[in-house]
């Protein structure tokens, strides 16, 4: 059975990226920064729950020490935490921003990579965001363009760059970046757009169930390589 990790999944595309790794035979992790609210996802879904706080080392380093006891291993990471870090532009804010969408990958990538190296088939997924393209925020064509979330956009472009990195020094294991696409969720609430967290989970969980020999090092959404 594939052991797979997601964090943040207690709602939106984690949760719905969950219940398809489940339909497909996965022993699923919900990690979730709130205790109450990650059991009931957990519970609703019939996944496994360990409490996980991105931004906190002590959290991280517990919950994949938990893994790490029940299973032995982790054979899929999913990096899905994230916030918008919208509002004010400011110091405190681009920090929050930076510390969950980036150094929060860097956080459990560490601590997991001794759990990886155990898999037969290693697998690393960061839900990023097109939105940290530089083609694509500089093209009037593209939704993007408009977008009015800097700390965003700038913290989703270095989640992308920390995963080609880590596919780059850690080349037994697959670290693969996704676009999900523009998906309604909690946290697009007030731009009012976006389609099912459903159809979007669909391209993280297909990067989530790639063979031995898939991509790596790369950053792609539904419809293949994405320029950045």
């Amino acid at each position: 059975m594939t052991v797979t990790l997601i964090t943040g999944a207690n709602k939106g595309i984690g949760f719905e990226t969950a219940k398809q790794l489940l339909a497909l035979g996965h022993a699923v992790y919900i990690g979730a920064r709130d205790i109450e609210r990650g059991e009931k996802a957990a519970a609703t879904l019939g996944a496994r729950f360990v409490q996980l706080d991105v931004t906190d080392d002590a959290s991280v380093i517990s919950a994949l020490a938990t893994i790490n006891s029940v299973e032995g291993r982790l054979d899929v990471l999913v990096h899905n935490a994230g916030i918008l870090g919208n509002g004010v532009t400011d110091g405190p804010t681009a920090l929050r921003a930076f510390n969950t969408n980036a150094v929060g990958i860097v956080r459990v990538t560490e601590a997991a990579l001794p759990l990886l190296r155990k898999s037969s088939n290693p697998t690393v997924v960061t839900v990023s965001s097109s939105a940290g393209s530089f083609w694509a925020v500089t093209n009037p064509d593209r939704p993007e363009f408009n977008l009015p979330l800097a700390l965003y956009s700038a913290s989703k472009s270095a989640a992308t760059m920390l995963t080609v990195q880590y596919a780059k020094s850690q080349p037994g294991i697959k670290f693969n970046a996704v676009e999900p696409g523009t998906t309604a969720t909690d946290m697009t609430a007030a731009f009012g757009i976006g389609r099912s967290p459903e159809e979007s989970a669909r391209v993280v969980a297909r990067f989530a169930t790639l063979e031995a020999d898939g991509p790596t090092g790369t950053f792609q959404d539904e419809n293949g390589e994405v320029p950045w």
